[in-house]
């Protein structure tokens, strides 16, 4: 029991590391200016900040009269931004796509090379089971 808790503490302590597909994607999207727009756009609509401040807009608007009921401006300047809005949202879903489709693809080489490993030490647990019947076996008289 001794051996199984050292392994246990030396693989707990083992340095984790970014995926490396993931952090050359990331670096990639720094490097185009429109991304990092899109990334910080992105961002910043999805916060509380974002809805603070619009609650503190329509409020004003409405509260200072800037125009009467049925508020068409209003109406029209918050449906451009919805549309610019969807649109930042789809751009970000595009993005989350491509992360887990590298997550995927690295899954996927991980589980082949831990396939070939198990493999390898089925292999060799054979082959010492084998040895180990063979040299217990009772000489032949």
């Amino acid at each position: 029991m001794e051996h199984t808790t050292d392994l246990h503490e030396r693989l707990v302590h083992l340095p984790i590391q970014a995926n490396p597909a993931l952090v050359e994607h990331a670096e990639q999207r720094a490097q185009n200016v429109q991304n990092r727009i899109a990334d910080r756009i992105t961002t910043f609509a999805g916060s509380m900040r974002f809805v603070y401040i619009h609650i503190a807009w329509f409020g004003l608007w409405i509260g200072l009269g800037v125009e009467k009921y049925p508020f068409g401006l209003l109406t029209m300047i918050v449906s451009l931004e919805a549309i610019f809005l969807s649109t930042f949202v789809m751009i970000a879903q595009n993005r989350l796509s491509a992360l887990a489709d590298l997550r995927a693809q690295a899954d996927y080489e991980v589980n082949v090379r831990a396939e070939a490993e198990v493999a390898k030490i089925l292999a060799l647990v054979q082959s010492l089971v084998e040895h180990h019947v063979e040299s217990e076996a009772p000489p032949v008289k």
